[in-house]
């Protein structure tokens, strides 16, 4: 039996290997040559106001002017998108992106190091720069992925990553950006289906809340006696990960939903005297004040989804962001939920939340402005202005409505491919009907 498995398995890789092999993604974009002039476009700056039929220029890759009628460099590159709209690239605040490629296939998924704690892991170097998926989310707007690791606990770092390059370090803009961490389920299943008793699970609960604060101690006093005496001391590069969380360079990325998880996760980023940002946080809009009093940033993981308990109203997930910007904390919308397969969908999961009262303008920075500034990036994307990168869509409409397409996108200046699995499918399938006298 266990030798009918290996065969088995071995088939599927195959099979999989050769429908990769044969479908090969678009070629990455070559560096910005020229200045280029977009011109006759609604500009949405996100940061300011609508700029009607306006212009912007951007040369190696950076925009170098936004506006009415701006000067226009000698041997620049003239586009006329009279009619269009310019949207700055949607960025995807929480991804598995370039890390799980087929979920039926163990060997396609590079989530999740063995181990609990995996402070050391990168996940920039991890990303599959030839995934398939890459172009399926450039072809609806999303330029920039914060991909995250998987883990029991301590999952590793997270990164910044432009969607189109030969290589990781080409893809990477920014890593790392935070240590990511799984907070342990703090809740007590009561239930006759339990497979522990609530003893076990108080036990369980008690020791990953230990396992958790000894390796924050352990990471302490590992680099206090490093500084003590760097020449003898031998290196642990879990410990050694910890250094930039601890002097603030990069924040803790905690992923919880329920609200004593958050409750704990805030706490214990007080004392340890770092910077927190929640991932997940569906239950964050019942405790905004501790939020806003803590400074802590929530990334709502997925707006399609239902109640997390039966007595909840049906609509708790899609009024999550509304709930958090009525109440003035910093927050920005994923596209994660459903596999990495839908975080193509991540404009729609904002276009959501904005039908059940946020605000369009909100729903829009949610998805830009706003996860830009909560993952530090905001210096360089995030909005049109002037000295940030040249990371930008034009579409056809509102970039929210599931009718809009995009038909220009620039990261860093680099006119990007926009074909995909998907465009190729279905240009092959027009043909059949074209073939069956179906459609002309």
């Amino acid at each position: 039996m266990n030798y009918l498995k290996i065969i088995i398995s071995a088939v599927i890789l195959f099979i999989v290997h050769c429908s990769l092999s044969i479908a090969s993604t678009p070629v990455p974009a070559k560096k910005q040559e020229k200045p280029i002039v977009l011109i006759g476009a609604t500009i949405h700056t996100v940061s300011g106001s609508v700029i009607e039929r306006g212009m912007i220029v951007f040369d190696k890759g950076k925009i170098i002017a936004v506006g009415k009628n701006v000067e226009v460099p000698s041997g620049a590159e003239t586009i006329d998108v009279s009619g269009k709209h310019i949207y700055p690239g949607l960025i995807n605040a929480a991804s598995n992106m370039g890390l799980n490629e087929i979920e039926a296939v163990r060997a396609t998924s590079d989530i999740t190091e063995t181990g609990r704690i995996n402070s050391n892991v990168h996940t920039d170097v991890a990303v599959n720069p030839e995934s398939e998926l890459i172009p399926t989310l450039r072809a609806n707007g999303v330029t920039i992925a914060h991909v995250i690791p998987g883990g029991n606990l301590i999952g590793g770092k997270t990164s910044a990553m432009m969607l189109d390059g030969w290589t990781n370090a080409e893809m990477t803009l920014k890593a790392p950006i935070g240590l990511y961490i799984n907070w342990p389920n703090l809740s007590i299943n009561r239930s006759s289906f339990a497979r522990q008793s609530e003893e076990e699970q108080k036990k369980m609960i008690d020791n990953s809340m230990k396992e958790l604060s000894n390796a924050f101690d352990d990471a302490r006093a590992y680099l206090k006696a490093k500084k003590a005496d760097s020449e003898k001391h031998q290196s642990d590069l879990r410990w050694e990960s910890f250094a930039p969380l601890f002097e603030k360079k990069i924040s803790l990325i905690v992923y919880a939903n329920d609200i004593a998880q958050i409750q704990s996760a805030v706490q214990f980023a007080k004392d340890q005297q770092v910077n927190l940002i929640i991932y997940g946080g569906r239950d964050a809009w019942k405790i905004t004040e501790l939020l806003k009093t803590n400074n802590v940033s929530i990334i709502v993981e997925v707006i399609h989804d239902l109640p997390n308990r039966r007595w909840e109203e049906y609509d708790n997930p899609f009024t999550v962001p509304l709930k958090l910007f009525q109440a003035g904390v910093k927050y920005a919308i994923a596209g994660g939920g459903g596999g990495t397969m839908n975080e193509r969908n991540l404009a729609y999961q904002a276009a959501t939340a904005s039908s059940y009262g946020l605000p369009k303008e909100e729903a829009l920075r949610s998805i830009t402005i706003n996860a830009a500034t909560i993952l530090g990036i905001d210096s360089m994307l995030g909005s049109l202005d002037v000295g940030k990168d040249a990371t930008l869509i034009v579409t056809n409409g509102d970039p929210l409505e599931i009718m809009s397409n995009v038909e220009l996108e620039f990261i860093q200046g680099k006119k990007i491919d926009l074909r995909s699995r998907h465009t190729e499918l279905y240009k092959k399938y027009q043909e059949k009907y074209k073939q069956l006298g179906i459609v002309k």
